[in-house]
């Protein structure tokens, strides 16, 4: 069931989680692009600087410090941004925190603290936003992670997360096709990324000493960004970000053994880098100092994925649409009778 949506110069965007990395480098596309920004995160620094450098450049954006995993907050985030703009027409879900343990070394209290703010966040902003979604229409993006589909070893608390929102968002996107609101929920699946949310996650590996990243290979944040964007102009369901991540993925489903070995054999010695690591870390509060958009972690990062290229152009975008318009035709599947209007 495809959904038509604005044209991104004509669109109200609220992101969550954007001080820094994905959540930092959507923020500053969108705005480029023309999009009217309400942009949160916890850390103040972080919001402060994205606003200075959105409004340098001739860009409109709001911004304030919030809180993902408090629900009271998140719904004060949808009525502001409906008490300045009178709309909400895309949702951005980026917020995360990460950490690095194996399953025993967690506690109950890091394990629940994960869960807050990478499931219940995401709940929290559908309760809070969908309801202004369905009036003209829109979008709810969340960027989850291949872990969604593939869990890793030594990330058990994010891996649950994750899967949780996959499911989560499957549910709400067939019940809200039931309801014929004309509601998009994508779930972004980005591949490994170079992004500061490994210098101020939580690590209990080796005591805490090194610094631990994500299983190469690595895209930029720019590469995630460009793909919540299309999103948000083009009705779409999962979007994988990464050739890599759409390898691992078949890898998975046909040979989830062989992978299962190669992760034993190989995965902990790809996240593991020689940069010490600081003590610091965001688990259950923001920390300073990280408000850029590129980590710095070891090795070749690509800037570009041609798997994205290719299932992101118009001809593929417009293909997928009308396969998909005449699946819906052919079992009698109704479609919304309101599309998302191009008109302010």
């Amino acid at each position: 069931m495809v959904v038509k949506l604005k044209k991104i110069n004509q669109q109200v965007v609220v992101i969550v989680g954007a001080s820094s990395g994905v959540g930092r480098e959507t923020a500053l596309q969108f705005a480029k692009r023309g999009a009217k920004l309400v942009c949160v995160a916890r850390t103040k620094s972080g919001i402060h600087s994205l606003i200075e450098e959105v409004r340098g450049f001739g860009g409109e954006i709001t911004g304030f410090t919030c809180d993902c995993s408090d629900f009271e907050q998140v719904k004060q985030l949808a009525q502001k941004t409906i008490q300045k703009y009178g709309r909400i027409d895309t949702w951005v879900q980026v917020a995360g925190v990460f950490l690095f343990a194996s399953f025993e070394q967690t506690t109950e209290e890091e394990f629940r603290q994960v869960l807050d703010v990478n499931l219940m966040g995401v709940c929290y902003g559908a309760w809070a936003s969908i309801p202004f979604l369905k009036q003209q229409g829109g979008a709810f993006i969340v960027v989850s992670s291949m872990e969604a589909i593939r869990g890793i070893p030594y990330q058990s608390a994010c891996t649950a997360s994750k899967h949780a929102v996959h499911g989560l968002l499957e549910s709400i996107r067939v019940e809200l096709s039931n309801e014929l609101a004309p509601v998009v929920i994508t779930e972004i699946l980005p591949s490994s990324v170079d992004s500061p949310i490994f210098e101020k996650c939580r690590n209990k590996l080796e005591g805490g000493k090194y610094k631990y990243v994500a299983i190469p290979p690595l895209y930029t944040p720019s590469v995630v960004a460009k793909s919540i964007l299309h999103a948000a102009e083009n009705s779409t369901r999962d979007l994988v970000v990464g050739t890599g991540g759409y390898l691992l993925i078949w890898a998975q489903y046909l040979f989830p053994s062989l992978v299962d070995i190669a992760l034993l054999k190989w995965g902990l010695k790809l996240m593991k880098t020689n940069d010490l690591k600081k003590k610091e870390d965001n688990l259950f509060s923001s920390v300073e100092g990280y408000s850029r958009i590129r980590g710095n972690a070891p090795g070749m990062k690509f800037g570009v994925s041609i798997y994205n290229v290719i299932v992101q152009s118009r001809v593929a975008t417009k293909l997928r649409h009308l396969v998909s318009n005449a699946i819906c035709t052919l079992f009698g599947v109704p479609t919304p009778s309101r599309t998302v209007h191009s008109s302010e």
